[in-house]
């Protein structure tokens, strides 16, 4: 360990931007052994592990890294996976670069950081070939049951958790696959859909059961499910798209981040989606506007290269030091080819029946709000006219309507439309609980599996407490 003073950083090879802008292959090459153990040995191994603390799985990140360094993987990969229900695909698509390589000690030493999110990725797709990844059974049955509501990270996490020990999980999602956004939300480049495929299988070999184009609310309310299952978990993510407020915002071809990548990755998994070949939802040779700069705008600009756009450009309205988005898919988007039209905002679309360009304003950062980010403010006299054939929003979600979705008016939601919980993830309704993104909003996925596995141990207490209830009442 210790040898980040003689041994430099370096990311797996990465695909050149005019090659891998062509396909939705992922971008990164594997490391091979040797390479994954000197990039392991760089960790510090310091005392207070900020890259620990950052994380929100408060993930084992500097001991695993010991044993890659040593050769152990067998062993990194169980230490990964007991505080990780999917480390592989954390080590894909989180921004490390806020998170635990933002935070590393020899970073801010100026050595440059441990290829945290690397090296994860690299034990337990290993241990994946190696067959080091166990079936999911249970030590014990449970005769009671749980009923899940969303098949996205949340769910998923909190379904494993609770299978684990013992109890009867069945899943429900509005989706024809388990997976939620993993599957329908994030790009291929950076997550290849048989690897959240294996995750779905694996868990429905180990009993979890799985019921898909299940709407709840259609199918059967949030009571009937109550009236089923000893407890439930909300976990439906948030979909309902931010619109901008402009005028033309009605124009055809001005469509939300969700829609254009649901479709461009049902079209990639082989259905059938009228809306893309229509070309309503193709970008193939158009000119494109993102408007957003978070990861879901990183995500739609470098889809659009690849479906062939004549040009794509990225409105945002701060710097690039202000985006909310990781920096390294910033970088990423700009090799390929994506021009970012930074302190810009779109103050009316153009066009007779479709959408033909876009009035933009040029901007400037002004004092702090009260987030404690610099301000954009309006330029006078610097707007000018982008020329473009699709305009995709980016500009983040809202929670659907709970109460009216499910049925259920009693449900207890936020000024935000969230869900209301306590620090346990319970909702004022008996037995049901909500994590994720319908729970703190639009989020990471590291933080979805946070709640699901915080949520489904609370789940467990709230479960066993009933049972001991009821014991103590048949005693009297």
């Amino acid at each position: 360990m210790l040898r980040f003073v003689t041994t430099d950083k370096r990311l797996p090879e990465k695909r050149p931007a005019g090659a891998r802008a062509r396909d939705f292959h992922e971008i990164y090459a594997e490391y091979i052994a040797d390479k994954a153990a000197e990039q392991a040995s760089r960790c510090s191994q310091c005392g207070v592990p900020f890259c620990q603390i950052h994380c929100p799985l408060q993930n084992n990140i500097p001991d695993w890294l010991k044993l890659t360094a040593e050769g152990r993987l067998e062993e990194a990969y169980e230490l990964s996976q007991s505080t990780n229900n999917m480390p592989e695909i954390c080590g894909r698509i989180c921004p490390q670069d806020k998170l635990c390589e933002g935070n590393c000690v020899i970073e801010q030493s100026g050595h440059g950081t441990v290829t945290i999110g690397a090296v994860e990725k690299y034990i337990t797709d290993t241990a994946w070939q190696r067959g080091w990844v166990k079936p999911l059974k249970p030590l014990r049955l449970r005769p009671q049951s749980a009923g899940i509501i969303g098949a996205g990270p949340a769910g998923l996490a909190a379904a494993e958790e609770l299978r684990r020990k013992g109890y009867k999980v069945t899943v429900y999602d509005r989706h024809d696959r388990a997976g939620g956004l993993l599957v329908y939300g994030i790009p291929n480049f950076k997550l290849e859909k048989d690897v959240v495929e294996r995750r779905v299988q694996r868990l429905a070999e180990g009993g979890i059961v799985f019921k898909l184009n299940f709407t709840v609310g259609r199918d059967a309310t949030l009571a009937d499910l109550c009236a089923q299952h000893d407890c439930v978990l909300i976990a439906t993510g948030v979909y309902k798209p931010r619109e901008i407020e402009a005028p033309g915002v009605g124009l055809k071809r001005i469509v939300p981040a969700l829609d254009y990548l649901i479709a461009s990755n049902k079209k990639g998994l082989g259905d059938a989606v009228p809306e893309f070949d229509s070309g309503a939802l193709d970008a193939d040779g158009k000119d494109v506007a993102v408007i957003g700069g978070g990861d879901t705008a990183m995500d739609c600009v470098r889809t659009a290269m690849r479906q062939g756009a004549s040009s794509v450009t990225c409105i945002y309205r701060r710097d690039r030091d202000n985006m909310p988005g990781s920096l390294r898919e910033v970088a990423n988007a700009e090799e390929e080819g994506i021009v970012f039209q930074w302190l810009t905002l779109p103050k009316a679309f153009l066009g007779k029946k479709n959408v033909e360009g876009v009035r933009i304003a040029r901007m400037r950062l002004g004092m702090p709000d009260s987030s404690g980010r610099k301000a954009p403010e309006e330029i006078k006299g610097g707007d000018f006219t982008l020329d473009t054939d699709l305009v995709i929003e980016a500009l983040g979600f809202d929670a659907e309507d709970l109460r009216a979705l499910f049925r259920a008016p009693d449900l207890s939601v936020t000024r935000w439309g969230t869900a209301k919980v306590d620090s346990s993830f319970a909702t004022n309704l008996p037995g049901v609980y909500a994590a994720g993104d319908i729970v703190r909003g639009a989020s990471l996925v590291v933080w979805a599996i946070r709640e699901g596995r915080d949520a489904a141990a609370a789940m467990h207490e709230y479960m066993q407490a009933k049972i001991a209830k009821r014991s103590l009442e048949a005693a009297e």
